[in-house]
């Protein structure tokens, strides 16, 4: 069987940029997870020395708080800085966007809808951005009893379909005067799906490696799960199973922002002798 990876697969910039923060500040703690992968958390804490905290009380003057990519409410932001405490911002560039943009239409008047899942970390923290609170749907089902004004800005969870996405603005653009609306979407993300959807379509089988409450992963396993019926999501080796792989010709294999590649090898040479 042949096992073919993805042209764009695995750790994006804000997780490469975030890791690196991380060992470079030795025996600091992280504010709740650092990504989304429970195994490279586990490197960082045997190689690096770096806790995770994820109670903020729990820190103390002096302590290196490192703030994870997924960023935090700004609330809890400032407390930290009240306290104290050596911040060390490692919040992807790609959240730190739409914050900004949150906070800036919110105090020109504009109602605020975010596109994405209200109780995802990088959510918690956009919305805690906007003035008079913000609106998070999932789907245009979910905007049909809200009301807005006529002014609208509109951002999504960086790790989103775009044309889901797309979805909820043009429902929004037949109904009000003025929608803003700002692409939030990383062009990681964007990478990455046009990747998987296209070796999909060429595969007999897909394997997807990510953490199962990674957002952009499980994006990725619905879109090769949409081209390719035979695809898994797996965490690592541990997860694949033989049978997946009988009478089979060819494997995608694709990995979401937060996978390491020495998870990504550990998969690929597990598939290899499954299906040897």
């Amino acid at each position: 069987m042949n096992v073919k990876l993805a042209e764009n697969y695995g750790f994006c910039f804000g997780v490469k940029r975030a890791i690196k923060i991380a060992e470079d500040n030795v025996g600091a703690s992280t504010y709740g997870p650092l990504i989304h992968n429970g195994k490279e958390i586990n490197r960082l804490k045997e190689d690096f020395k770096v806790s995770l905290v994820e109670d903020i009380s729990t820190f103390k003057k002096g302590d290196k708080a490192v703030i994870r990519t997924h960023g935090i409410p700004k609330d809890k932001l400032s407390s930290l800085h009240k306290k104290n405490i050596d911040v060390i911002d490692a919040t992807c560039p790609y959240v730190t966007k739409p914050q900004q943009i949150c906070e800036e239409m919110s105090k020109e008047g504009y109602d605020i809808v975010i596109f994405g899942d209200v109780n995802h970390p990088e959510i918690k923290g956009v919305m805690s951005y906007a003035q008079k609170g913000a609106t998070v749907v999932e789907s245009v089902e979910e905007l049909k009893d809200k009301f807005f004004y006529d002014k609208i800005a509109v951002v999504a969870q960086t790790t989103r379909k775009v044309d889901e996405f797309m979805k909820v603005c043009n429902y929004l653009m037949r109904s009000h005067k003025e929608v803003r609306v700002f692409n939030t979407i990383c062009n990681a993300t964007f990478d990455n799906q046009d990747a998987v959807k296209i070796l999909a379509k060429e595969s007999d089988v897909m394997v997807v490696i990510g953490g199962k409450n990674s957002s952009n992963t499980k994006e990725l396993h619905s879109i090769s799960k949409d081209n390719c019926n035979d695809s898994y999501l797996v965490e690592g080796p541990d997860d694949l199973i033989a049978s997946w792989f009988d009478d089979k010709k060819e494997c995608g294999v694709s990995a979401g922002a937060s996978t390491p590649d020495w998870i990504i090898k550990q998969v690929i040479q597990q598939i290899k002798e499954l299906s040897a």
